[in-house]
């Protein structure tokens, strides 16, 4: 029988399995069910991995015995390494395709054991992704749960895309949430800083291992240009992760008011909508900034999101406000529905191409600001620019005031006040940071107008 190609990944893919390996298994054996299927149907068209059931019982008087019987073992391989990934529900498909093929013991009992296992991970840190695009409200939201009154003992790792980290300043942080807080700045949690996520993990987990302390939850915030399938599938890809964490849910936030802007921007060819992605893939959607517009406008984008979406709840607010027990503990994540949607979701060759007219200009410089100046140069910005600027955020020393000045902008909305939290100390250098992330931006354009702005 003709076939090296496979037969050899299938070999490596029960390797994997015997090894534990079960991400790495997944790489072996999804491209080897794919070149046995191209070696024997006459148009192949990714069936055999979307459709299982389907493409035996169309393949099945074309194939020969040696066929079904290396069928059979593709099926049962994936099977194994599926159920090693808590995929359960397609973990039995497959099974039951190979048990329909070759009935045997083996496989009998493997279905029987699958079948009872439909339960709850146990003695695992249960994390959420906190994603949404630039300017939803992820920063207020994680102020939010780190404020509120729930008992739970939650770490946090957040991520910008930018030049000069702003979050930092903007997250709420006490004695007992500073040592639970990882940040990763100037890359995008999805592409270029994904190790540092699994790292980012790994830390904070066995830091609550060794002091005793044990976890509720991470938090992961990504940055509002982040595609959230690759970080979910990080708790596939790396072993201690996935013995030691599972992945709670996808909360994602949306600006009612700018959401449908970005849905409808063309992108160039190659390059994924984040906004679309984000909605597609969420546990959990906040419908946030709902006091900005009116309801039709409000009913339109619910239609947006269940055109992408059609069952994920929807929860309306204003200030990212939710209650607690919408967005945490709620084991809204399921490997089996993902790869119902998207059979490739576990593949480790997808890459996340982000839109190279999108870039960020920062600014961290000592010294002080002139207020009235800074204003009416924000206000000119806007004016010209709104359209491309996606958000732009800074905490500034202004003269003549003692506390630290935060402003936050998207498109034509801004607002700026004084910090709640913290003042200038006698000893601290006052210093102003800012950076903006939007469409073709002008760097030196940006840089010069924020120093006009500047007390010389």
């Amino acid at each position: 029988m003709e076939g090296a190609a496979w037969q050899t990944l299938l070999e490596e893919a029960a390797v994997c399995v015997a090894e534990k390996k079960y991400f790495d298994g997944v790489q072996k054996i999804n491209p080897c069910m794919e070149q046995f299927e191209k070696s024997v149907s006459e148009s192949p068209d990714g069936l055999i991995l979307k459709d299982p059931q389907a493409f035996s019982k169309s393949m099945s008087s074309k194939l020969s015995d040696a066929q079904k019987a290396a069928l059979a073992r593709m099926h049962e391989v994936r099977g194994d390494l599926l159920l090693g990934l808590s995929a359960n529900k397609r973990a039995l498909l497959e099974f039951t395709c190979a048990e329909d093929i070759i009935s045997s013991p083996s496989l009998l009992e493997k279905k029987r054991k699958v079948e009872e296992s439909f339960k709850k991970a146990s003695g695992k840190v249960s994390c959420s992704i906190l994603t949404g695009f630039l300017g939803a409200g992820k920063t207020t939201l994680l102020n939010h749960i780190l404020r509120a009154n729930h008992g739970k003992r939650i770490a946090v790792i957040e991520n910008e895309f930018g030049e000069v980290g702003i979050d930092d300043e903007l997250v709420s942080r006490s004695v007992e949430t500073e040592e639970n807080i990882v940040e990763m700045s100037n890359g995008c949690i999805c592409c270029t800083v994904r190790g540092d996520l699994i790292t980012g993990i790994k830390k904070l987990v066995k830091k609550s291992i060794s002091e005793n302390k044990p976890l509720d939850g991470i938090m992961i915030e990504t940055t509002g240009l982040a595609d959230p399938a690759p970080v979910a599938q990080t708790f596939f890809a790396d072993d201690y992760v996935r013995q030691k964490c599972q992945l709670d849910g996808i909360l994602t936030l949306v600006d009612a008011k700018h959401i449908i802007q970005h849905l409808d921007e063309e992108k160039p060819e190659g390059v994924e909508n984040e906004a679309v992605e984000q909605l597609a893939f969420a546990d959990r959607i906040l419908l946030n900034k709902t006091d900005l517009v009116d309801e039709a406008t409000l009913e339109e984008v619910e239609r947006r999101i269940r055109a992408l979406n059609s069952s994920v709840p929807i929860r309306r607010c204003q200030q990212s406000q939710v209650d607690m027990d919408y967005i945490l503990g709620i084991n809204a994540f399921s490997l089996d529905k993902v790869l119902e949607q998207e059979s490739g979701f576990l593949d480790n060759d997808a890459e996340h191409q982000h839109d190279e007219s999108v870039s960020s200009v920062g600014i961290d410089t000592p010294g002080e600001v002139d207020k009235a100046k800074l204003d009416a140069w924000i206000g000119y910005m806007m004016q010209e620019k709104g359209t491309d600027l996606f958000r732009y955020k800074g905490v500034l020393s202004v003269k003549g005031d003692n506390r630290p000045f935060v402003f936050q902008g998207i498109h034509m909305l801004f607002s700026g006040q004084p910090h709640s939290e913290r003042v200038w100390e006698a000893d601290d250098e006052r210093r102003c940071k800012f950076v903006f992330i939007g469409k073709n931006l002008n760097r030196k354009e940006l840089v010069d107008g924020f120093m006009k702005c500047m007390i010389s």
